[in-house]
């Protein structure tokens, strides 16, 4: 249905509303308290359906009966660019086919090994950031350390960063239609001349396992399928851990009690890490789900084929969930929270960007024990959209 100025009819207009993307929380809260599940209008879409209650929101991250391919849908484009065609955006079996390829990479102990060598790549970003006495903490640690472990990792450590964080804010949070089709036209591009010299110069890495994989027996990935595979790793192997490290400094740096508490005792760190999950997670909004029929979620009835968007911001601040869910408390149990998503696409780097974030963090406070905020920075600049959570930048000083 639409009202008389054409626009379809939602619950809660969340579009315009300029402290939004600050402080999503009391909208989260307030929708909430009327219900788990919503129509809302949004900055970037007419109508879509949000589910802010936690146990809507785990139970829908788990629901078989919604789709994440949206190609198959009503009206969908028939073809999309190839870095579209990774897991996150596919359904099994081709999406269990795609994860069990990588997935080899990210267990418990394949991750421990790296210990040693995020713990040395820390130690020189910091080596390079203290004498200066203040610093953009984001470009200064919370970028280069899970971008240099992930490429490392792949197996690309010439990367041009700067060139590629740019392309890949275009297509994660772009400024404009406009700018995210020309950012997937040349991330696209980017990723197969990567690929290609991948092939060419093949070496013990995950990039080159998985260019073998096309080109020996086996499993193969079609040349579309490794365009996809590697946009997934690199961005979203670097992009969460980002925002997990700068969100997680952030809400130390507005709670002196806790972040004393941290200091005094660093043992504390894994479950503050946690904590920072859960109060203020790198991702505020799960990517798209469609329900392949009509689905009762939370008492409402969501048709076939409609935008669902289960907000992890808004399930982890239910009080239902947890208790005086706005308080940031390092020593809460915040086990079960969903930041890195439920489920079949539950996050496979998880546990990398958990170890990331604890190195970082402990590191950074031994390092700097009078960190604060730099009073001369002025406002933060707030990442836009609904899928990203975090600052632009955050400049500090010890």
């Amino acid at each position: 249905m639409s009202d008389a100025s054409g626009r379809a009819e939602v619950d809660v207009d969340l579009s315009g509303i300029a402290d939004f993307t600050a402080n999503p929380y009391p909208y989260y809260e307030k929708l909430r308290a009327a219900g788990p599940v919503h129509t809302v209008r949004t900055d970037e879409f007419e109508r879509v359906w949000l589910v802010v209650g936690y146990d809507e929101a785990r139970a829908t991250l788990a629901d078989p009966r919604f789709a994440k391919d949206w190609r198959g849908l009503p009206g969908a484009p028939t073809e999309s660019d190839p870095i579209f065609l990774n897991m996150l955006e596919l359904d099994a079996p081709h999406h269990t086919r795609l994860r069990k390829l990588v997935a080899r990479e990210f267990t418990a102990r394949r991750v421990e090994a790296l210990r040693p060598r995020v713990q040395q790549i820390t130690d020189e970003l910091l080596d390079a950031m203290v004498p200066a006495g203040r610093a953009d903490l984001v470009d200064a640690l919370a970028f280069p350390l899970p971008m240099t472990v992930i490429c490392e990792l792949i197996g690309v450590p010439d990367l041009d960063r700067d060139a590629f964080r740019g392309l890949s804010n275009g297509v994660v949070t772009p400024a404009s239609p406009l700018q995210e089709m020309e950012a997937v036209r040349a991330m696209s591009e980017y990723l197969r001349e990567l690929i290609e010299d991948k092939r060419c110069s093949p070496g013990d890495d995950l990039m080159s396992a998985l260019v073998r994989t096309r080109d020996e027996e086996g499993d193969r990935l079609s040349p579309d399928e490794l365009v996809g595979m590697a946009f997934l790793l690199l961005v979203a192997g670097h992009e969460t851990t980002v925002n997990l490290i700068a969100n997680g400094v952030r809400a130390l740096l507005d709670h002196p009690g806790q972040l004393a508490a941290l200091r005094d005792d660093p043992e504390l760190t894994g479950g503050a890490v946690e904590e920072m999950l859960r109060y203020d997670g790198p991702v505020e909004n799960a990517t798209f789900r469609y329900p392949r029929g009509q689905v009762e979620i939370g008492q409402r009835t969501v048709p076939a084929g409609a935008p669902v968007l289960v907000s992890l911001a808004g399930a982890d601040r239910d009080r239902a969930r947890y208790p005086r869910p706005d308080t940031f408390d390092i020593r809460r149990d915040a086990r079960g929270h969903l930041a890195f998503g439920h489920g079949a696409h539950f996050c496979v780097g998880a546990p990398l960007a958990r170890m990331e974030g604890r190195i970082a963090i402990r590191t950074l406070l031994e390092r700097c024990p009078s960190l604060a905020r730099d009073p001369e920075a002025g406002e933060l600049d707030w990442i836009p959209g609904m899928l990203i959570r975090g600052v632009r930048g955050l400049p500090v000083r010890w």
